[in-house]
């Protein structure tokens, strides 16, 4: 008997990742796949948010919601069982959770249909003091044992997965992200940045390494005298705060924080460059946004960035601060090294689409639900 590919599919999302304000790489992955799931699909997600603009679009998305209330002891009593009733209540073809834990609190394990899993990243594996009572990797560790299919946002987080975990390759496949960025085009009359300025994007937790951007910038600005640095997320802690001062750089690093799109490519856009020292991804969406925004990218040389910047960069090591600085102002005082990078930028970008993405994502979840 001949097996042909099932067409209509009705796909449970649990939307654990759904639960933070911020606008996040995995709320926009979930978006991109899902809006472009075929219109004879019938996605349905769960959320105890009320309704904002990060939600998918589809024709036949369902989004079935619980208000939490107080004590919140309570509610999460009732929630766990709200989504676990509506789990078990419904027949799905196919479940691909937003992460590891669920909103009915229950397992992975729990579900009565094929199960995809994205990993996103070993970042909790690799810096174990993100997650001192090993709560996250637990889940995640049953996630991967439970899921039919794994997807991975890049070849050195699929590298990473095998090191960590005993997963059957033939149950891993690499899906790439993409940036979503409109980087709109620069208009006669916007406004122009009055300085000079590299730009930094996204948080700033440790392993991103914006301390070590600060050190050499510190550096930097000590011989460029009228450049800045400008960052772009959530506010200043009194921490970071108290460094920027030690180091003497209060009037040259500017935050700015709740930025739109248009504003946040403004920034790409009129930046000297785009500077991304992290020192691990699971993959890194702002560099392709710089190059969609004709900036420059320069990068750590670890994990997966040179897989996403490629040739379309400059890569330094980030335990040697010299290099940093050296390109910095190289950059800042050579502004014909720029044009280059940003047409390599251009090239690049083409190489990572959402309708790539969620093509590969479809063919899985038809031979899941055969």
């Amino acid at each position: 008997m001949v097996h042909h590919p099932k067409e209509s599919m009705r796909i449970l999302y649990d939307g654990g990742a759904y639960q933070e304000h911020r606008r996040g790489g995995i709320k926009r992955y979930f978006a991109n796949l899902i809006s472009r799931l075929p219109d004879d699909f019938e996605p349905e997600l769960t959320s105890c948010r009320p309704p904002d603009v990060s939600e998918p679009s589809h024709p036949k998305l369902r989004i079935h919601r619980f208000r939490r209330f107080r004590p919140q002891r309570i509610s999460l009593r009732f929630e766990a069982l709200f989504f676990g009733r509506f789990r078990d209540a419904r027949h799905f073809d196919l479940a691909h959770p937003t992460y590891y834990t669920l909103l009915s609190q229950s397992e992975i394990s729990d579900y009565r249909c094929p199960v995809v899993v994205t990993v996103w990243d070993m970042i909790h594996e690799l810096f174990p003091d993100l997650d001192p009572s090993g709560t996250v990797i637990a889940r995640k560790k049953r996630a991967i044992e439970r899921a039919d299919a794994i997807l991975c946002i890049s070849e050195n987080t699929k590298r990473d997965l095998l090191a960590h975990y005993k997963v059957d390759e033939s149950r891993v496949l690499v899906t790439y992200l993409a940036s979503d960025l409109d980087p709109g085009t620069q208009l006669e009359n916007e406004s122009i940045q009055p300085e000079a300025y590299f730009l930094y994007v996204g948080e700033r937790a440790g392993y991103k390494n914006f301390d070590g951007l600060l050190s050499a910038f510190a550096t930097v600005a000590t011989t460029l005298p009228k450049v800045s640095l400008f960052t772009v997320g959530e506010p200043f802690s009194s921490d970071e705060e108290r460094r920027i001062a030690e180091l003497g750089l209060s009037s040259r690093v500017r935050n700015y924080t709740g930025v739109s799109d248009t504003e946040l490519s403004r920034l790409y856009r009129q930046s000297i460059a785009f500077v991304y020292p992290s020192l691990y991804e699971g993959f890194g969406i702002p560099p392709l946004e710089a190059m969609q925004c004709g900036t420059p990218v320069v990068a750590s040389n670890r994990s997966s960035i040179p897989e996403v910047v490629g040739d379309a960069g400059i890569l330094f090591d980030p335990g040697h601060a010299d290099e940093l600085v050296e390109i910095l102002i190289a950059l800042a005082t050579q502004p014909e090294m720029r044009a280059p990078l940003i047409a390599r930028g251009s090239h690049r970008i083409n190489q990572f689409n959402w309708d790539h993405t969620a093509q590969q994502t479809l063919r899985v979840y038809r031979q899941l639900a055969r």
